[in-house]
């Protein structure tokens, strides 16, 4: 499942500012491009790897996110954000279903999969007569905080929950569980046999995270979660101490449950706070580690001492979020203008000025430029104002008294909602104000909060935000996410394209199953122009000097932690 992110900001939920373009270079960004198909991705990962034994043991890691909650369900869609998924991560890896590890499975840098031992053993599959046979050891250790084994009745309710028979469960998507005919035990309840209406690829696209068995009705799954973390439900190294409301912290200390790794760590702290007083908070030493994404982030953080700059690729793709449910952008040829007016280099220039980053291609909501499997399908290539105006004139539109374009007396009026208050971010906002303005429609900024990120994508409360999702080795899930009539929160699609997502599940050659998820977004983009990419950019991380094993990661972690159990202090270093 992939994790709705916004273009900028904080940890990894933050808004884009539009900052001051104005002049040069800063001194401290290396020149870094985005990598191609091809390309060395080693030069995207930095993370100052340490053997935990080399570290202190002990000590404390301070972080920033953008919002803490309101809903701790990340997957329903009012919990589904790349912030509460980071949050949870050390606390919940049997739940989180993105980020480098979840349930059965876990990543590396470069997006292959193994099986995440901690809970599931092995996995084997079998096909034969059309029919796949899925066969699952659990750890014998594998234990719900609460005491409920993690056994034959979790991967059950994990199939029951998400398969989207009962329409009334807020589930973000349904994914390949749909295809599972029956979740058995074999030989005991620690060994789980799953069987297909036809065969599923890829394996991870089922049981990347597991849900509580006593989460099983729409109204737990739906509301449960609103505001109470329920850590007896979750499974992971750390274990939450505190939730304080009052000061928006969240803090985590070691598992004496848990049966895995032990952390080096005795406590992470999380704070959630606006990018400006994430800087602040940076350089007065009450946090340890901060993004600098942006120009005026990046110099205002540029020379802060005992700091190290840890730069990679970001794992983000998007920039065009439409609501095409909202009256304003219900008719296709409106966002169609929309995707006509915009010009994506202009906006990637202003988001990335002065960060010595280049990107050549950002296309594609699925999959990366580095994918031997990408291709650019953004749907327009006939671009710009005058472009635009003609898009809507085709359509019947025309400028009313105002110059705005209207069609039967209703102008084309709308609001791009941008979140938290950095300069860099709100540029790009308004960059993209002014090429839509050009094109004759009346467009407003609606500003929120960073910590109203999460609540306005769930709950639609928008007409277009400049935001998007993380991104995936493999497009299957997305494919299904995205574009499916039935799955993507605008309910676009058709029963054709629909047919081909279901198909592409059972084609067992990566290369073709992702060539055809490809072609099937390059389809329903032309159509129906909802989500478009307009970049992707790097993952540029101020920390402090001696932590270790933090920074971009890749495909092994969206929250730049490759793995908790191993994130510490260098010794002399240590918090």
């Amino acid at each position: 499942m992939k994790k709705y992110t916004t273009i900028g900001g904080v940890a990894l939920a933050a808004a884009l500012t539009l900052t001051a373009c104005g002049g040069g270079t800063p001194s401290g960004p290396a020149s870094q491009q985005a990598q191609q198909a091809g390309g060395d991705i080693n030069k995207l990962i930095s993370v100052n790897a340490k053997d935990p034994k080399d570290l202190e043991q002990g000590g404390t890691v301070t972080l920033p996110v953008g919002n803490i909650g309101p809903d701790f369900n990340i997957n329903s869609n009012v919990g589904n954000s790349a912030d509460t998924s980071a949050l949870l991560t050390p606390v919940n890896t049997a739940s989180i279903s993105s980020g480098g590890i979840g349930g059965c499975w876990k990543l590396d840098f470069d997006g292959k999969a193994v099986p995440n031992k901690d809970f599931c053993e092995d996995v084997k599959s079998e096909v034969k007569d059309g029919k796949q046979t899925i066969t699952i050891k659990i750890n014998d250790k594998a234990t719900w905080n609460d005491g409920t084994p993690i056994d034959v009745k979790t991967f059950i309710n994990t199939w029951k929950m998400l398969r989207g028979d009962d329409k009334s469960i807020d589930i973000v998507t349904a994914g390949n569980y749909p295809f599972v005919d029956s979740v058995k035990a074999g030989a005991n309840d620690k060994e789980v046999i799953v069987t297909t209406t036809q065969p599923v690829y890829p394996l991870t696209s089922l049981f990347f995270g597991l849900i509580h068995p006593a989460i099983n009705t729409a109204e737990i799954f739906n509301k449960g979660f609103a505001g109470n973390m329920h850590p007896e439900w979750m499974a992971g190294p750390f274990k939450v101490e505190n939730y304080d409301t009052t000061a928006k912290t969240v803090t985590m200390v070691p598992n004496e449950k848990w049966w895995g790794q032990k952390p080096v760590l005795d406590k992470v702290i999380w704070r959630q706070m606006e990018p400006s007083a994430s800087i602040a908070a940076f350089k007065n030493g009450e946090i340890d580690a901060v993004d600098g994404r942006t120009l005026g982030r990046y110099k205002q953080l540029e020379g802060t001492k005992n700091t190290d700059i840890r730069r990679g690729q970001r794992l983000f793709a998007g920039g065009l979020n439409l609501n095409a449910k909202r009256p304003a952008l219900a008719d296709v040829a409106v966002r169609k203008a929309i995707f006509t007016a915009v010009d994506r280099k202009a906006i990637r220039d202003v988001r990335f000025n002065g960060l010595n980053w280049s990107e050549e291609s950002s296309g594609s909501m699925m999959l990366m430029p580095f994918s031997p499997y990408y291709q650019d399908n953004y749907p327009v290539k006939d671009t710009g104002a005058d472009a635009a105006k003609k898009v809507l004139t085709d359509a019947g539109y025309a400028p009313n008294d105002k110059g705005v374009m209207a069609k039967n007396g209703v102008p084309v009026s709308f609001k791009i909602t941008n979140f938290g208050d950095d300069p860099t971010i709100g540029a790009t906002s308004q960059t993209l104000q002014k090429q839509l303005q050009a094109a004759g429609m009346d467009v407003g900024i609606d500003q929120r909060g960073d910590a109203d990120f999460g609540k306005v994508l769930g709950t639609r409360d928008f007409d277009l935000t400049i935001s998007g999702y993380t991104v995936g080795p493999d497009a299957t899930d997305a494919v299904k996410q995205y574009y499916d009539s039935s799955t993507n929160e605008n309910g676009l699609g058709d029963p054709q394209l629909d047919a081909q997502i279901k198909s592409v599940a059972g084609m067992a050659d990566d290369a073709q199953r992702n060539k055809a998820a490809m072609d099937i977004e390059k389809a329903h983009m032309a159509k129906y122009y909802s989500m478009g990419t307009v970049l992707n950019g790097p993952e540029i991380q101020f920390v402090h000097t001696g932590l270790a094993n933090y920074g971009p990661s890749l495909f092994k972690s969206l929250s730049d932690v490759p793995d908790w159990t191993t994130l510490g202090w260098e010794k002399g270093a240590k918090k």
